[in-house]
C-alpha cells in the first residue's frame, strides 16, 4: 500500500477544447522536442499542431515527446458561464495524445486536475485511438479569477466538454468515446446526460451514484459484508484503538505538523483533522487495498508508534491540513452542492467521537465560499441513465466502497451495461472482469468506436485491445476523494 496512491487523484486523462471568441491561437511556450514516430497529419495537410492551434481560443503550453504519438499540453478559452458567454472567460487546460486523425478519439476526464504526464486510458488502448484529457473547471490553474463558485456545477462542466468536442471534431472526425474513473466516471456520465448525441459511447469506471444524499445505509451494509469477518474486525479494532489512544497519537501529529508547517484553519483544529483521518481509515483501506493486505493490519495491541504509522500509511495525516485540502476545494464544493457524500454510522466507535456529524463536505471548504445544496440533481441523472441511456458501460470493483451506490440501467436503456470486477478495488477496469464480461465489454467498446475487426463482429475472434500494452503510458492514476 503506497501512500502516494492517495495523494495523486482518481484515474483520468486528456481533453481538447474549442474556445469562445475570435482571434488566432498563439504559442504560450514550448517544452521538449516533437515526438518522432507518429506523423502530424495526412499528406497534403498542415502539421497537426498547426491545425489544432488554428482553433480560435486554443493555445499551446508545451509539446512533449512520446513514442508513437504527438503529445500536446494546451489551453482553451472557455466562458465562465455558458448561459451568458459574454460575462467573461477563463483558460482551461487540456492535453491531447495524437495518434492519427483517421482513428477514434477518447475524451478522458478525471474530474480533477489534468495530468501533464502522457498516459492513456483503457478505452484508448482498446481502440488504439487518440485521447483528449480535460482539467475540470475551478481546479488550479483552470479557475476563473475572481472565482464565482456558483458557476461550478455539472452542467457548466458538461458544457466545457461539449465546446471542446465541437471544436476538435472538425479535426478528429471519427467516432468519439467518453471515459473516466471515479469522479471522472461521474463526469463522463453527466456529459452524456446533458449532451447525449456528442459521444458514440461512454465507459464510466467506479462512478458513485448518490441519488438520495440523506439515505446512505448502502455504505454501512457494504462494510458489514466486505471480505472476511476477521479482516473487518481487525480494521475496526485499529480504527477504534486510534481513538482510544487519541492523546498519544495527536502528540505525534502535532509534532509532525509543526515540523512541516501544516495548519488546520479550514477543518478548525488539529483534533478535528485527526478524527477525520481516523474516520477515513477503513474506507481508505478498501478503496486502495486488496484482501491480501488484510495480513498486514496490525493488532490493536501494537505500539502507539506502529499504529500511528499504519494509519498514516492508509489514510494519511497530511491530507486534512489546509495544505492538503486546498487542491480539492472544488471537489468538496460539488460534493456539498450537487454530488452528495457518504455518511456512515460508525457503530463500533460509539462514545469515542468528539465531533459526530461534523465531517460533511462543508467542513472541508473555506467558510468564505458559500454553499447551497441543490435538490434533485443526482436523481435527474439517475433517472436518465436508467431509462434513456444508450451505449454506456459502467465498471465497478467488488470490494470498492464507492460502488455501494452504483449506476443501474433499466427499462428504456439501450445497449448499456453494468459489470463488477471480482475482488477489485477503486482501480477496477475491463481487464479485471470475468472472461465473458471482459469479452463483451471489449467488443462493445470496439464497436462503439467503429474499429471492431470483422472477426470480432462475427463472433469468430476474442475481442482484444488493438494497441500493445505500454507500461509507461498505461499507468493508473488514483485520486483521493471525500470519505467522512
Amino acid at each position: 500500500m503506497r501512500k502516494a496512491l492517495r495523494w495523486l487523484l482518481a484515474l483520468m486523462v486528456l481533453i481538447g477544447t474549442a474556445g469562445a471568441g475570435g482571434g488566432t491561437a498563439h504559442a504560450e511556450g514550448y517544452g521538449g522536442a516533437q515526438a518522432g514516430a507518429a506523423t502530424a497529419a495526412e499528406p497534403g495537410t498542415k502539421d497537426i499542431k498547426d491545425r489544432i492551434l488554428a482553433i480560435p481560443g486554443m493555445s499551446l503550453i508545451e509539446e512533449k515527446p512520446v513514442d508513437g504519438y504527438r503529445y500536446f499540453v494546451l489551453n482553451y478559452t472557455q466562458p465562465i458561464d455558458h448561459r451568458h458567454p459574454s460575462k467573461g472567460t477563463f483558460k482551461q487546460r487540456l492535453t491531447l495524445l495524437h495518434k492519427a486523425t483517421d482513428r477514434p478519439t477518447v475524451f478522458y476526464t478525471s474530474g480533477y486536475n489534468v495530468s501533464t504526464t502522457p498516459s492513456r486510458s483503457e478505452p484508448t488502448r482498446i481502440t488504439d485511438g487518440n485521447q483528449v484529457s480535460l482539467e475540470y473547471r475551478f481546479f488550479t490553474p483552470s479557475r476563473p479569477d475572481p472565482a464565482d463558485w456558483s458557476k461550478l456545477d455539472i452542467w457548466q462542466a458538461a458544457s466545457d466538454q461539449h465546446r471542446i468536442f465541437k471544436a476538435l471534431k472538425r479535426i478528429y472526425g471519427k467516432n468519439w468515446l467518453a471515459t473516466g474513473g471515479s469522479k471522472g466516471g461521474m463526469t463522463a456520465t453527466y456529459f452524456r446526460r446533458f449532451y447525449p448525441h456528442d459521444m458514440d459511447g461512454t465507459v464510466a469506471y467506479v462512478a458513485p451514484n448518490d441519488v438520495d444524499n440523506r439515505e446512505d445505509s448502502a455504505y454501512d451494509t457494504f462494510f458489514e459484508g466486505v471480505s472476511t469477518k476477521e479482516c473487518r474486525d481487525d480494521l475496526n479494532a485499529v480504527q477504534r484503538e486510534a481513538l482510544v489512544r487519541r492523546d498519544g497519537m495527536t502528540e505525534r501529529y502535532a509534532k509532525w505538523a509543526k515540523d512541516n508547517g501544516a495548519t488546520f484553519n479550514t477543518v478548525g483544529s488539529l483534533d478535528k483533522a485527526y478524527e477525520s483521518v481516523v474516520l477515513d481509515f477503513v474506507w481508505a483501506f478498501w478503496q486502495y487495498s486488496s484482501e491480501k493486505d488484510c495480513a498486514d493490519v496490525p493488532k490493536p495491541t501494537a505500539s502507539t508508534e506502529d499504529l500511528y504509522n499504519y494509519v498514516d500509511t492508509i489514510s494519511g495525516f497530511s491530507f486534512y491540513t489546509d495544505q492538503g485540502l486546498e487542491p480539492y476545494t472544488p471537489y468538496y464544493y460539488q460534493a456539498g452542492t450537487e454530488l452528495g457524500a457518504p455518511t456512515l454510522q460508525y457503530a463500533h466507535l460509539k462514545g469515542l467521537l468528539r465531533y459526530p456529524g461534523y465531517f460533511t463536505p462543508r467542513a472541508y471548504v473555506p467558510r468564505d465560499i458559500p454553499m447551497k445544496w441543490k435538490n434533485g440533481v443526482m436523481r435527474d441523472v439517475d433517472r436518465w441513465v436508467r431509462h434513456r441511456s444508450e451505449r454506456m458501460l459502467f465498471v465497478y470493483g467488488q470490494n470498492d466502497p464507492w460502488g455501494a451506490e452504483p449506476f443501474k440501467v433499466g427499462k428504456g436503456a439501450e445497449d448499456s451495461y453494468v459489470f463488477t470486477a471480482p475482488g477489485a478495488n477503486h482501480g477496477a477496469n475491463i481487464a479485471g472482469l470475468k472472461e465473458d464480461q471482459k469479452a463483451k465489454a471489449t467488443a462493445e467498446v470496439l464497436e462503439w468506436a467503429g474499429v471492431a475487426p470483422a472477426a470480432v463482429q462475427k463472433g469468430e475472434a476474442t475481442p482484444k485491445p488493438l494497441a500493445k500494452a505500454d507500461s509507461s503510458l498505461d499507468k493508473q492514476e488514483n485520486r483521493r476523494e471525500l470519505r467522512p
